[in-house]
């Protein structure tokens, strides 16, 4: 996307966000009773219909969620508003992308003489007839619900950011400026609503935080921060030289891959390493600083060439832990495995965290859209194509901060000794909206697993019955005979989020909106603690620089001390310790640590002895958009011998 179309995109980007941030402040204040100062009043005024009144409690609720992670409530009204304002943006940016690939029919490219909507009106003409374009809203919205069955994250219209919808002359400057000519061929192009997120933060801004603190002070900044676009030869060169790499040493160098990897850097000075062959379905692929996905994306590309060589290779037998069967004898035809492919790909071979959550949203609809576009490369119709039940985009950010609610949920939940792990969670997560993937939270964990399982074993084997007399053991019951700690975890991960669904719904309605928000908080919190018990393949990275947060420096430095003085650098040694043998890291950072003797540990202990270099390219200056920093690009090895 050349320079003058993304400038377009962020001038759309940052003028959307100022008039929807300004309409949603003016409907907080003169409706809800809610001031950007942070002032709240304590009920609703008379003239507030019953819908306003259940409104009113979802936002307040949602203010309150944010203060009891240390906001002030100036600052828990403003994220309010940012997050109002980016949802519904994304939706719109969506909804035009999903236009142009023909997933939805003409929505708002036309207003309300879309053809979509006067379709709707021909079915219901009522609609048309309810004032203020009140009909239009509800055909909107209704493709918000239906969609909201594969990509939650972005349409759940439970979701309190979604509360706010625009009055009828901001909705339609919103729409007239998503559909000026200037932005006509961006809709198809799957990075757009990457530049979007890009763009939702201005320059102004970060300049702004910079010259007010050295150091990010919360988590927020350290992502503003960040937002660097890694161009695509970038993005190309890390991954044929992890990935690719990974599936050439596994099918060699004449695999039909190696056409794909025009940047793969072939080794003159040894012999191509030979690997031992795995099922696409167990290759996994992290990228721990997500952002809008764009490592996954190319992943995507390169693995719908690596499931099609794998069932075409007859002679490798290679049985999935997954299912313990060959891809061929769980998809008898090619027509079997493309239908498959795409939902497999996200299902299981990518994972992305992000301590902003906004990027869980941009990076669930890039790879759902991704997904799409495959799907219609097979020739397989929008009907035919399998939903995708989950993706691995997790939001690394503190669990509930609302002890009140903690101590509630952990009391009921069954056994008793989940309460203890469930509650040890919550404290190891405090700062994983600081630290992200650097939060060691695992080797706690796994000490309060060991201990609950044994003692819960304990239990089991005191008998409290006469031979023969005990009950027989009730369906969903927690089972632990014969399961090791990493079982008994998913066993009460299985638990403890069946009991969040429960919790969130078993509520009166001022109460239900705060049981929704703690219990997506807890669920991610569990996913990410999951995903850092996980060991992986390739971890691909665009890590942010500079100082940790504030408020996580003291962890930080305690958990990092050999590479403390730059993010960067943790985020390497991190990603190294989260790979199997010989898995392969790619990572652009700056350039300093191969030179400056702060960065001397780093060199030796990570680099040389963990996981030494196998490809380096020194960059320099201007390659990521707007960061005065010099850069390389590299990939490192984990375990892999270097002749002396």
């Amino acid at each position: 996307m050349d320079k003058d179309t993304r400038n377009d995109i962020e001038r759309a980007t940052q003028r959307a966000r100022k008039l929807l941030e300004d309409d949603f402040a003016s409907q907080l204040e003169g409706t809800f009773d809610v001031l950007r100062t942070g002032a709240v009043a304590a009920k609703g005024g008379a003239h507030l219909s019953t819908r306003q009144a259940f409104q009113r409690d979802k936002i307040v609720a949602a203010i309150e969620h944010k203060r009891a992670v240390r906001m002030t409530a100036a600052e828990a009204v403003k994220d309010y508003l940012r997050d109002a304002a980016f949802t519904t943006l994304n939706r719109f940016v969506a909804l035009k992308m999903l236009e142009a690939r023909a997933l939805v029919q003409e929505c708002i490219t036309k207003g309300e003489q879309s053809a979509g909507y006067r379709e709707f009106c021909g079915m219901a003409p009522g609609v048309a007839l309810l004032p203020n374009a009140s009909g239009y809203r509800l055909y909107i919205e209704s493709l918000f619900d239906e969609l909201s069955t594969e990509m939650k994250v972005l349409f759940d219209r439970l979701d309190a950011a979604s509360v706010l919808w625009p009055r009828r002359q901001t909705f339609e400057a919103l729409i007239e400026m998503l559909n000026t000519g200037e932005l006509t061929g961006v809709w198809g192009e799957d990075e757009t609503i990457g530049w979007v997120y890009q763009f939702f933060n201005s320059g102004e801004e970060r300049k702004k935080m910079r010259e007010e603190s050295q150091a990010p002070r919360n988590s927020r900044e350290l992502a503003v921060r960040n937002q660097f676009f890694t161009p695509r030869y970038v993005v190309q060169f890390l991954t044929d030289n992890t990935l690719g790499r990974l599936w050439l040493g596994m099918y060699g160098e004449k695999s039909r891959l190696a056409e794909c990897c025009e940047y793969f850097v072939h080794p003159l000075d040894e012999p191509a390493k030979t690997r031992t062959k795995k099922d696409p379905r167990d290759l996994h692929i992290l990228d721990p600083a997500c952002g809008s996905g764009h490592f996954l994306l190319y992943c995507f590309d390169l693995l719908l060439t690596i499931y099609d060589e794998a069932w075409e290779s007859r002679d490798s037998g290679i049985k999935s832990q997954l299912t313990s069967r060959t891809l061929r004898e769980d998809y008898a035809d090619l027509a079997a495995l493309h239908r498959a492919i795409p939902a497999l790909i996200v299902e299981h071979n990518l994972y992305g965290v992000d301590i902003d959550p906004r990027c869980a949203q941009i990076a669930a609809l890039a790879l759902w859209l991704r997904a799409q576009r495959a799907w219609k490369d097979f020739g397989i119709s929008v009907s035919e194509r399998p939903p995708i039940g989950r993706t691995h985009i997790v939001v690394a950010e503190p669990m509930p901060g609302d002890a009140v609610l903690v101590e509630e949920f952990a009391a009921r939940l069954d056994p008793p000794l989940l309460r203890d792990l469930f509650k040890k969670m919550v404290d190891e997560m405090r700062l994983a909206g600081e630290l992200g993937m650097l939060l060691r939270v695992e080797d706690a964990i796994a000490t309060e697993l060991h201990r609950a399982r044994q003692q819960f074993v304990k239990q089991q084997q005191a008998p409290s019955f006469l031979p023969g007399m005990a009950p027989m053991r009730k369906q969903g019951e927690l089972d632990l005979s014969g399961i090791d700690d990493d079982g008994f975890f998913h066993e009460a991960e299985d638990l403890i989020d069946k009991a969040l669904r429960g919790f969130a719904e078993s509520a009166s309605s001022e109460a239900i909106v705060r049981r929704r928000l703690f219990a997506g908080d807890a669920a991610q919190g569990m996913a990410l603690i999951d995903l850092v018990r996980t060991r992986f393949d390739v971890v691909l990275m665009n890590p942010p620089f500079g100082s940790a947060s504030l408020a996580a420096k003291k962890e930080f430095e305690k958990a990092y001390p050999r590479t403390k003085n730059d993010i960067y650098a943790a985020f390497v040694e991190r990603g190294v310790q989260l790979l199997h043998p010989q898995g392969l890291l790619g990572a652009i950072t700056s350039r300093t640590g191969f030179f400056l003797s702060s960065f001397q540990k780093w060199r030796e202990e990570i680099l040389l002895k963990e996981a030494p270099p196998v490809v380096f390219a020194d960059l320099g200056y201007g390659v990521l958009d707007s960061a005065m920093v010099e850069v390389a690009a590299y990939c490192l090895e984990k375990g892999r011998k270097v002749a002396a």
